[in-house]
């Protein structure tokens, strides 16, 4: 595990722990970012930096081993020519350039593998910047909800305590007083069959009654001779 890494876990670790103890969170958070947002822009600063001495380190060493090169031609020319003294001044600078050419070239790699560094850091710090930000969204979220429930419950307090107090109880007189109309009108329908089968009961009495008055009369009639007639 690199030192970046481990760091990167420690601090991550103690920013939980600072998150899950604090009593504004959103506060904590954006403190947070502010802080990762100015890390991220210094880091791309210092990258931009070391590409720039790259690109000229760069420049240096290959500069430094094209003038070798031309070095050694001129040596072998000079050689040619049947100039030693002079083809030992260009194998001398030949020399001293291939060893500044090998010298930044070194410098060369060793900043490619620091850029590489931190161009892995710096993605560390968007991502870690992201994860902390989607944290702020959700913690915003779950605060709206506490207060958006605090006003329904201050609403519902504010109505007599809601369904859980005074309306069940209206409820429960209205349902009495809906009962009792009910009843009323049960018993009302129950009168009035238990009327009209006494009247039905009766009719038949009644005419039952007058058919046997009827006969009586007429059979009397009969007797007196009127019936003859």
């Amino acid at each position: 595990m690199s030192l970046g890494k481990r760091f990167r876990d420690i601090t991550v670790a103690t920013f939980n722990e600072m998150l899950e103890q604090s009593e504004d969170p959103v506060r904590l958070i954006d403190k947070y970012l502010n802080s990762q947002a100015e890390q991220v822009r210094e880091s791309e600063r210092l990258l931009q930096q070391c590409l720039s001495h790259a690109a000229s380190l760069r420049q240096e060493y290959m500069n430094a081993a094209q003038l070798k090169e031309r070095r050694e031609q001129q040596a072998v020319i000079a050689l040619k020519a049947g100039e030693e003294q002079v083809a030992r001044i260009a194998l001398q600078e030949k020399l001293q350039q291939e060893e500044r050419s090998a010298q930044y070239k070194a410098l060369y790699e060793q900043s490619k593998l620091g850029i590489v560094e931190l161009e892995e850091q710096l993605q560390q710090l968007k991502a870690d910047f992201d994860e902390v930000a989607a944290k702020r969204s959700y913690y915003i979220a779950r605060i709206e909800s506490v207060r958006l429930q605090q006003r329904m419950n201050e609403r519902l307090r504010g109505m007599g305590g809601g369904y859980g107090s005074g309306q069940p109880r209206m409820f429960d007189r209205l349902e009495e007083r809906v009962s009792d109309l009910e009843m009323s009108a049960r018993t009302l329908r129950e009168v009035r069959s238990q009327t009209r089968d006494a009247l039905l009961s009766a009719s038949q009495t009644v005419s039952q009654a007058l058919d046997n008055e009827m006969a009586k009369l007429k059979t009397k009639l009969q007797q007196e001779g009127w019936m003859r007639q």
